[in-house]
């Protein structure tokens, strides 16, 4: 019961953790039972490969199935952009026959503005199966961007990274020069870089509205400190919040956990972190009916 005595973010993660046990029972995914397992409704939970930055391809799939979500974003680690498109493509094979399903790749730093440079990585998602590139560039070269948007049909989400980035510090510094682009370029919105930018991740995500097309999700103990990162659900991030506006404005993509910490043993915390969102989704719904 939430009485006086119980404040709001406190009743939220017991109600959260208590529907979670319930619905989540780790360690018993299967290639042909992960996607069945993964059901959170009208948010896909998925995984940024980041947080696996550790380990092989091998143990980082196997690593997924134990999260029980088919959903992965590959970083570079576990798929080299120096593999031959007939590499690219067996790798794309043995993710899916593991039951994973590539929902984007990066995040990708486009450090050239060049046809060369740029093309290199939308061949790279083509071979690859990812519908869309998460992308670090420079402003001046987002127009070069939109235009392979435009021929390989696919999506780039612009990625912030907090106070210490020049160019994209928070959303909205994206989305004022992509406002008028292709709706394929849109934004991938980190939840913490937002935050120690200053700003309130909520408002930031309904502003940018249909333009957020992937998210990254994590959580801080003080949402100003980049060192603070934890399991979610242990911090100050709005999960609750987030996940209602994202509903709100039927969000399509996904929300990718992008665990940071614990490099050599992230699993038990991802657990712990899908836990939470799983009973915070199961929460929600329950609370619908």
């Amino acid at each position: 019961m939430n009485t006086p005595l119980t404040p709001r973010r406190k009743f939220l993660k017991i109600t959260a953790a208590g529907i979670a046990g319930a619905v989540f029972a780790p360690n018993r995914a299967t290639p042909s039972s992960t996607a069945k397992l993964s059901s959170e409704g009208e948010i896909k939970l998925g995984v940024a490969s980041y947080s696996l930055r550790a380990f092989s391809r091998a143990d980082a799939i196997k690593m997924v199935q134990e999260l029980r979500t088919p959903f992965i974003n590959l970083k570079s680690f576990h798929l080299p952009y120096e593999s031959t498109p007939d590499e690219l493509a067996t790798a794309r094979n043995k993710l899916e026959a593991a039951g994973l399903k590539i929902v984007g790749g990066g995040n990708n730093n486009i450090v050239e503005d060049n046809d060369e440079h740029v093309r290199r990585f939308f061949e790279y998602a083509k071979h690859s199966g990812m519908p869309l590139l998460v992308i670090a560039p420079k402003p001046e070269f987002l127009p070069r961007i939109e235009r392979f948007v435009k021929q390989y049909d696919i999506k780039v989400a612009i990625h912030n990274h907090g106070p210490e980035e020049p160019y994209f510090p928070a959303p909205k510094d994206a989305l004022k020069i992509i406002r008028n682009m292709d709706a394929r370029v849109g934004l991938c919105v980190d939840v913490g870089h937002t935050a120690r930018a200053g700003v309130d991740v909520v408002a930031a995500i309904a502003e940018a509205g249909s333009r957020v097309l992937d998210m990254h999700m994590k959580d801080l103990k003080d949402l100003r400190v980049r060192d603070s990162q934890c399991i979610v659900g242990e911090g100050a991030m709005p999960v609750p919040e987030i996940f209602a506006q994202l509903l709100k404005m039927k969000y399509a993509g996904y929300v990718n956990l992008e665990y940071e910490i614990d490099e050599k043993n992230p699993l038990p915390g991802m657990k712990q972190s899908f836990a939470y969102m799983r009973g915070v989704l199961a929460g929600m719904a329950v609370g619908k009916k």
